[in-house]
């Protein structure tokens, strides 16, 4: 069973930086990880991607250039580090995890987080 546990949420002026954490059990079951981000009223918004055998990674548009997502497998941790933040990128983040072969905004993950607030104040 993949458990997922996230930290480094908090809040921050438009233009800071965060980066996230996720910290997993049962890694060797995993093939794909991600990061979804849900604001209040909003849909649930897939971020980041990454297929653990390949390490390749994809993004949504609304972050690209300025998040980054990566693992360490040694220290069983999922990334995201975001950068140059705005205050749209206010919302709820998740980490997310699935052992299938797909990975990407279609694939329907398993296992989730409990979720991290981060805010970004103007």
């Amino acid at each position: 069973q993949v458990q997922l546990v996230e930290s480094g949420g908090g809040s921050v002026q438009a233009g800071g930086s965060l980066r996230l954490s996720c910290a997993v059990s049962g890694y060797s079951s995993v093939n794909c990880m991600a990061w979804f981000r849900q604001a209040p009223g909003k849909e649930r918004e897939g971020v980041a991607f990454i297929s653990s055998g390949g390490g390749s990674t994809d993004y949504a548009d609304s972050v690209k250039g300025r998040f980054t997502i990566s693992q360490d497998n040694a220290k069983n941790t999922l990334y995201l580090q975001m950068n140059s933040l705005k205050p749209e990128d206010t919302a709820m983040y998740y980490c997310a995890a699935d052992a299938g072969r797909t990975c990407g905004p279609r694939t329907a993950f398993a296992y989730w987080g409990q979720g991290i607030q981060v805010t970004v104040s103007d």
